[in-house]
């Protein structure tokens, strides 16, 4: 088993930037792959990031590439998920989650999740 927690949500004006973050315990952190999903209400949850074990590999969705960055820490158990330019749009919970399956961008091949942080991008 993998314990997640997320942290770092919070309301922010469009433009800002929030840093979230995600602390692992249990099996070893930095035997898996990690991703960043998110929410928004009404909507299925969507592929953010990626980042490989050793962060030799990330991937992003084209709808934040260029202005999130993800990131990770394996003596601290922790991925990161720094996020600059912040639209309206980009409002949802946002969820870490460990690879355990073969792609980086489906939900199916994630099968430990955090409980999410909301993110919420004012005008």
């Amino acid at each position: 088993q993998v314990q997640l927690v997320e942290s770092g949500g919070g309301l922010v004006q469009a433009g800002g930037s929030l840093r979230l973050s995600c602390a692992a315990s249990g099996r070893t952190f930095s035997n898996y792959g990690m991703g960043w999903f998110r929410q928004a209400p009404g909507k299925e949850r969507e592929f953010v990031a990626f980042i490989s074990r050793s962060s030799s590999i990330t991937s992003y969705a084209d709808s934040v590439k260029g202005r999130f960055t993800i990131s990770r820490d394996n003596a601290k158990n922790t991925v990161y998920l720094q996020m600059n330019s912040l639209k309206p749009e980009d409002t949802a919970v946002y969820y870490c989650a460990v690879r355990t399956g073969v792609t980086y961008e489906h939900t199916s091949s994630y099968a430990y999740w955090g409980q999410g942080t909301q993110v919420t991008v004012s005008l």
